[in-house]
């Protein structure tokens, strides 16, 4: 474990492109597909796109953070990084698919390791029919959009819609309105890691909806399936004292 190849990867901020500098100035590095270990510098955005991007290399990714929030990301120190990541605890992440047919006839496919979230695109409210595993249990939500986050996209775009925050390895999924007017108290779901939710947008033309699955963007949509694709991971290390896990956990004690 101590003599991994590793592959450095940064964000285009200044500070990123310093870290990678200094970390390639110190330490044998390789491309990532020769790697035995990705370090990814930046902040939670870039870590998502790493995970993206190299997600057919099956690589473990060990992210730094050299961003804002971090949530995802490590304390970004320079010593003993090889000794360091032999003490790191391996995380199995898998990420949402989403399927979305589009008005034209046009089809999008993209995955996400934090959420899929749906969005009107006019400043009339959505009106979206949501069905799980071929049941339909709202008929008619009108919204501003609604979202399905996994447990370590929970925390992000789910928090703030007051979704809930949902532990790793717990199996299930969080199903969050997002401006919810009809019906009103409908806040959201918790839902099992296999169900499959189709979103079907009623009066598309009036009223259009777009789709985003962490960064990918697809505008005017009319049925979006989404459903945990488990033929996919992504493993990320953390530091002991740095657990993913710890980390969601703390989260629901923040006053």
């Amino acid at each position: 474990m101590s003599h991994r190849k590793i592959a450095f990867v940064a964000g285009k901020s200044e500070s990123a492109q310093d870290a990678m500098s200094r970390l390639c100035g110190k330490y044998d590095h390789v491309r990532p597909d020769k790697a035995d270990v990705i370090v990814a510098l930046g902040g939670d955005g870039f870590m998502l796109r790493t995970l993206h991007k190299y997600l057919d290399l099956k690589k473990p990714v060990f992210g730094m953070n050299r961003g804002s929030v971090g949530f995802l990301m490590n304390e970004y120190r320079e010593d003993d990084l090889r000794e360091r990541m032999a003490r790191t605890q391996s995380i199995e992440l898998h990420p949402l698919r989403m399927e979305a047919e589009c008005k034209g006839g046009k089809k999008a496919n993209a995955i996400a390791f934090n959420e899929v979230s749906l969005f009107r695109e006019t400043g009339q409210a959505a009106h979206i029919r949501v069905c799980v595993d071929d049941v339909v249990r709202l008929p008619e939500m009108v919204c501003d959009g609604v979202l399905i986050s996994t447990p370590a996209g929970s925390t992000a775009y789910n928090m703030s819609a007051y979704g809930p925050i949902l532990p790793l390895g717990s199996g299930v999924l969080g199903l969050t309105a997002i401006s919810a007017y009809r019906p009103r108290r409908w806040r959201g779901a918790i839902l099992p890691h296999s169900a499959r939710v189709t979103f079907e947008i009623l009066n598309d033309d009036k009223r259009p909806v777009g789709v985003s699955a962490d960064f990918n963007e697809f505008r005017d949509v009319i049925k979006v399936k989404v459903y945990e694709d488990r033929s996919l991971y992504s493993n990320v290390l953390y530091d002991p004292e740095h657990n993913l896990e710890e980390r969601i956990l703390q989260e629901q004690f923040i006053g």
